[in-house]
């Protein structure tokens, strides 16, 4: 596959996306529940898109995640495995896009594995009283799982059907935009 000039700007969009609702939430919502034990980061509610959009929808959420990631530093760790967690999970989505619902519900589990464990190893250092049963590995993979469901399997899977549909998909694929619909 090569990208083009419509591939690149659908990268960027979702790239820019994506960092936009992390940065609206964390200043309406709070910080903590993009970055914290309790990640129900809404932005991640694109990623079933990979299976309307394919690969510039993967590269644009991974791009976003890392910038969101970068702009609200809690170190190169989190920086480095978040963004491999979405990338993984939008992968996943676009290579399973036949199965949809299947495919947004094990898309969900990269992110709580991969990030769920990583913030078990970032907030240990944390007072344990703070965090109770976040405060352990599996609290912790529990707690971003169950986040990552909510927002790809139930917020992201509905997204993906109300722009799924024929009558969405047409008139955007005959203005030039590729979908991975088949």
């Amino acid at each position: 596959m090569r990208f083009d000039s419509r591939d690149i700007a659908l990268t960027s969009v979702f790239a820019s996306l994506y960092v936009v609702i992390n940065v609206v939430q964390s200043n309406t919502i709070g910080n903590p529940t993009i970055y914290g034990p309790i990640q129900l980061r809404i932005a991640d509610c694109l990623i079933p898109l990979a299976a309307l959009f394919g690969i510039p929808v993967i590269a644009g959420l991974s791009m976003g995640c890392f910038i969101s990631n970068f702009i609200y530093f809690l170190g190169t760790q989190d920086v480095v495995f978040g963004t491999i967690a979405n990338l993984i999970a939008a992968t996943v989505v676009f290579l399973l896009r036949k199965h949809r619902l299947f495919a947004c519900f094990i898309g969900a589990l990269p992110i709580g594995f991969i990030v769920g464990a990583e913030l078990a190893i970032f907030f240990s250092f944390m007072p344990p009283e703070n965090f109770i049963l976040l405060g352990s590995v599996g609290g912790m993979i529990l707690s971003v799982t169950l986040s990552s469901f909510i927002t790809i399997t139930l917020i992201g899977y509905t997204l993906l059907k109300a722009l799924g549909r024929r009558n969405v998909i047409k008139p955007l694929e005959s203005h030039g935009l590729k979908s991975a619909v088949e």
